[in-house]
């Protein structure tokens, strides 16, 4: 139990120095057309980004529509990237790295691009990276809590070992105790069995006294019955 607590607290430790976060300018077919737009990767799971990324993107830029992998939020209001409201076209798919989070970002006249539009390119990097941090904060809190499971686990494991320990213990003052008790007990049955052997011994000679007293009085008798049967 102790090494799998400190096996994820080893995970945790170098998850959190090992953090790759890359966002690089990518194009992306979507219903057929070939859109721009930038591509994050991190190493996560694909599911869980996903879930996460539609809940970022509702907080962030709106209503999200959702439809075959595919993200949309019509008139999205994200005022660290632009002041106009945009249309954001996202997926989230596998990746070398574990997971990539594409989007593309219509600001109506123009798309986001690294050349034409630097600055609203800078921030919506910036908004992926943000989004980054976020989830692998939440996967570190997750392994943490996962961590701390453990550690309950492992003392309530280690109260039950402590609490057999003083069970067996208990049991072995107990088992001492019956045995000087038996041993005393012991050692008065046979101080009380000496006792008895030296009173049948006292008792033999008190009837072989008793039996000469007896043999002594019949003797005396038979003599004054003898003196009787001489009187004339």
């Amino acid at each position: 139990m102790r090494g799998i607590l400190l096996g994820v607290l080893l995970m945790v430790s170098g998850f959190c120095q090992a953090q790759v976060v890359q966002v690089v300018e990518k194009e992306q077919e979507v219903n057929g057309v070939i859109r721009r737009g930038q591509q994050l990767s991190v190493e996560l799971d694909p599911k869980t980004v996903e879930k996460s990324w539609k809940a970022y993107l509702s907080e962030k830029a709106g209503k999200v529509k959702s439809s075959k992998g595919l993200f949309t939020v019509e008139g999205a209001q994200i005022d660290t990237i632009s002041d106009a409201p945009m249309r954001v076209i996202s997926m989230v798919g596998s990746s070398a790295q574990g997971s990539s989070v594409w989007w593309s970002l219509d600001m109506g006249v123009a798309y986001i691009d690294k050349d034409a539009t630097p600055e609203e390119y800078a921030a919506s990097e910036k908004f992926l990276r943000g989004f980054a941090r976020k989830v692998y904060r939440e996967d570190v809190l997750r392994q943490i809590n996962k961590a701390e499971d453990v550690l309950r686990a492992t003392k309530s494991e280690q109260d039950r070992v402590v609490k057999e320990a003083n069970s067996i213990q208990q049991s072995i003052d107990k088992n001492r105790q019956r045995r000087k008790d038996l041993e005393a007990e012991l050692a008065h049955n046979a101080e009380e069995l000496k006792q008895l052997e030296l009173s049948v011994q006292h008792n033999a000679r008190q009837q072989e006294i008793s039996r000469q007293q007896v043999q002594d009085m019949e003797k005396s008798v038979e003599e004054v019955r003898a003196k009787l049967r001489d009187i004339k």
